[in-house]
């Protein structure tokens, strides 16, 4: 029951009006007895004593008028009453869910890149929609008619039993049966809702890769092998559904027939005590109008406790995302960059371990502030793993990092990220306009500035674009080449006017003359900024103060272009390679 004490403490601020619409389900639940007990009053006072009379006099009427002008009023407060309580109900859960969605969109925004690792991205948006909604449903619906339930039960059975024991023991006997069997029920469907959450799960995960991935699809016609795959994904989610559906189906033909044998306990033996002058036809019209009373609490609990076990399973997924820690966070005494970093970056002895595996070993770089580094290495040398210690998507398993003479993990995150400018070979594009992408930094740029940045980084082809900057481009990109796709991000990281600019084979997919270009740009920025540029081309790297070549993790060589060209080793091979040159024609 802990997700139920967790849930009690998120609605802090809401805890006073939760508790009213919990008192009011009590009282309205007291007062549905309301309209039986004055119908029997009725039954009682005005139509026994005609039955037996035979004559109608003003006093009769004039009561008769008096208790259905009471029953008219009390009706109308009891539904005022309801509607006050359910809206009550109604606020207190869409502030809690909206609270709780925002807590853990910002828990999300928080965690590192191991944890995006972890999780499947169709998973983290289940627990933000569907196990919000059934967190909502819980605390607006379920634990309202499990109170209304309980409530109802136990007033009817204590009026029933003041009113006449023997006849209400007799109804009552088979409830302990109906209990015992809605308890049963509800231990057998709660793993079934694990596992159906589970599926529902692997059903949004695969439509979301699928969404994601379509020019891929597309592109290798595999369209039907992704239909295939989603349909098995969707047949183990009906699979899950349907089981957990049949077991209710197997226990309500019980829970149901015993619950309308109360009905027939009601006219028989009901019927034979009014015969033998036992109870008064009031006392019968009283058990008989309240015996829904009963009958509907113990039909409806095995429901509600099913939705209960629903709301158990996506809680448990909701916590889990609420408490998650990142490994990487800002420290309580932290750094605050309150003044431009001068861009001074000292690697000493740093080693980094990721997923188990030792990605990079004892690495020791200097790079001084303004100074433009290369890094060259063969695919999984650890070329980015090397420059994603900087702003701290990692943090080093051995050694110092530092920037600036101060260790990176002492500085505040979001000052230390403010200032480095990231573009990589992977570009993500948000689903806006081309201004607001390259703007994204820096949200008070002028469209002067956006320009210019833009401008810096070759983002010529805007102006084709049908409304210019002010095009909506698609999600990631949709539409628009990798090249195009690339400037818009080096301009979306020039824009920042980093103190860092961390370009990762950003270059790559466009063409020696815009590379040419961009490179004439990043020699001349108007603003002090330290480059570390992760490439493979030669006429990237060439023009670079320091090239660092990394192999299996480790630093292999460090010089310049003309220094690396003429000895042996892999910048060599490379730069022979890319001129169309072998090695042994160059020594000819």
């Amino acid at each position: 029951m802990f997700q139920l004490k967790w849930v009690w403490k998120q609605l802090e601020g809401y805890r006073k009006r939760y508790v009213f619409a919990l008192c009011s389900t009590a009282v309205l639940s007291i007062l549905a007895l309301g309209n039986s007990v004055i119908t029997a009053n009725i039954m009682d006072t005005v139509f026994q004593p005609l039955t037996d009379s035979g004559v109608v006099t003003e006093q009769v009427v004039q009561h008769l008028i008096f208790l259905v002008a009471v029953l008219i009023g009390f009706t109308l407060f009891r539904t005022s009453f309801q509607y006050l309580s359910i809206m009550t109900y109604e606020t207190c859960s869409q502030k809690l869910i909206y609270k709780l969605r925002r807590d853990l969109y910002k828990n999300m925004q928080e965690q590192d890149q191991a944890f995006f690792g972890r999780n499947r991205t169709g998973d983290l948006m289940t627990r933000l929609t569907g196990d919000m909604d059934m967190v909502r449903h819980a605390v607006c619906w379920v634990i309202r008619q499990l109170i209304d339930c309980t409530v109802l039960f136990l007033t009817t059975s204590i009026v029933f039993l003041a009113t006449d024991w023997v006849f209400a023991l007799s109804m009552l006997a088979v409830t302990p049966v109906i209990f015992l069997l809605t308890f049963l029920f509800s231990r057998q469907v709660h793993p079934l809702y694990v596992d159906l959450r589970e599926r529902l799960s692997q059903l949004n995960t695969c439509a979301q890769e699928n969404i994601s991935g379509n020019r891929v699809v597309k592109a290798f016609a595999r369209e039907d092998y992704e239909m295939e795959k989603f349909d098995g994904k969707n047949q183990d989610y009906k699979a899950a559904n349907t089981k957990a559906s049949l077991l209710w189906l197997k226990y309500s033909p019980y829970i149901d027939g015993l619950s309308q044998a109360l009905s027939i306990a009601v006219l028989l033996v009901g019927g034979g005590f009014l015969i033998a002058g036992r109870i008064s036809i009031g006392t019968f019209t009283l058990f008989n109008s309240l015996t829904w009373t009963l009958t509907n609490p113990m039909r409806m609990l095995g429901m509600h406790l099913n939705d209960l076990q629903r709301f158990f399973a996506s809680a448990n997924k909701i916590i889990e995302l609420y408490y998650a820690k990142s490994t990487i966070s800002t420290r309580p005494d932290a750094k605050h960059v309150k003044e431009r970093l001068r861009g001074e970056i000292d690697f000493h002895n740093v080693s980094l371990k990721l997923h188990g595996a030792q990605v990079l070993s004892g690495i020791d770089l200097h790079v001084e502030p303004g100074e433009t580094v290369a890094i060259m290495g063969p695919t999984g040398a650890g070329k980015t793993s090397l420059v994603n210690l900087i702003p701290r998507f990692s943090d080093v398993s051995a050694g110092t990092l530092s920037i600036d003479g101060t260790p990176v993990g002492l500085y505040d995150l979001e000052g230390l990220r403010r200032s480095i400018g990231i573009a990589t070979q992977d570009v993500f594009l948000f689903s806006d306009t081309v201004d607001g992408n390259i703007a994204y930094g820096d949200t008070s740029l002028s469209e002067e500035e956006v320009k210019r940045y833009a401008k810096m980084a070759d983002v010529d082809f805007v102006e084709k674009l049908p409304e210019g900057y002010d095009t909506l481009i698609g999600e990631r990109g949709t539409g628009l080449s990798g090249g195009q796709k690339q400037r818009i991000a080096l301009a979306r990281a020039l824009a920042v006017r980093p103190s860092i600019l961390i370009l990762d084979d950003t270059t790559s997919a466009v063409d020696l003359e815009t590379e040419k270009y961009i490179q004439d740009q990043l020699a001349h920025l108007d603003f002090p900024c330290t480059k570390l540029i992760v490439a493979q081309r030669i006429s990237t790297t060439k023009r670079a103060d320091k090239i660092v070549i990394l192999d299996k993790g480790r630093v292999v060589d460090v010089g310049t272009h003309q220094e690396l060209s003429q000895k042996p080793g892999y910048y060599r091979e490379v730069f022979l390679l890319q001129n169309g040159q072998e090695e042994e024609k160059e020594v000819v």
